[in-house]
């Protein structure tokens, strides 16, 4: 199967072409960058679709980080798979960033359970914490600093995400320090193309994955003066 991978949910502009059945990436690419993902993704596409020596008609699937992330930056990777996606007739599946940033210490089959934590700002997170197998201990959420403490109950973990650090640096004296702290901008786009590969697309569609509203909302109508 040839998967495309596409992230731009986060701190970068990502692509990657895996080939499964040869259990290789064929081509990836990666910039690091906080904001100008639309005018930086269809370039990188080029680049790697022409690495990879693979046209677009000859992928079996897309695959796009969802979220959550920056409100802008994950519509124009969403945009992108779902014209390429469309244009090309193929199908499109969505990988959530707490996914993807929780699938490299998960592979590794580990004991501790990974803590994969965005920064949400305003004192807050997007978290999600898996068992070392992978297995559901806390479904994604929104919560506080203080409430994302509260996971030190499953024991020492793995932290990843780009506001591992900042939990890192916040977690309670009296329990079990994390076995690792991997502060990373973004998922590697590696395993957003392993995760695609994997889920089918009728569970795992190539939509919005926000967890909360956005900050900025459209001012109501002034009312007429009489």
């Amino acid at each position: 199967m040839l998967i495309l991978a596409i992230d731009t949910a986060l701190d970068a502009c990502a692509a990657a072409v895996l080939d499964t059945d040869a259990n290789a990436l064929r081509a990836q690419e990666s910039q690091a960058m906080k904001r100008g993902h639309a005018e930086a993704l269809l370039p990188l596409l080029d680049r790697v679709m022409h690495a990879a020596g693979v046209p677009f008609a000859d992928l079996d699937r897309i695959a796009v980080t969802t979220g959550p992330g920056s409100f802008t930056g994950l519509r124009v990777g969403l945009s992108a798979a779902r014209g390429i996606a469309l244009a090309a007739s193929k199908p499109v599946v969505g990988v959530t960033t707490l996914s993807a940033f929780a699938a490299a210490p998960v592979s590794e089959n580990g004991e501790a359970p990974v803590i994969s934590v965005i920064d949400a700002r305003h004192d807050q997170v997007y978290l999600q914490v898996v068992s070392g197998s992978g297995g559901t201990l806390v479904r994604p959420r929104l919560a506080t600093i203080a409430d994302a403490l509260e996971t030190a109950q499953f024991g020492a973990p793995r932290l990843v995400g780009n506001a591992a650090q900042l939990v890192a640096d916040r977690w309670p004296g009296d329990a079990p320090p994390p076995v690792e702290v991997m502060a990373r901008p973004a998922p590697d786009i590696a395993w957003v193309a392993w995760l695609g590969a994997a889920v089918s697309p009728d569970a795992a569609p190539a939509r919005p994955y926000y967890l909360r509203a956005p900050d900025a909302k459209p001012q109501a109508a002034a009312l007429p003066t009489l």
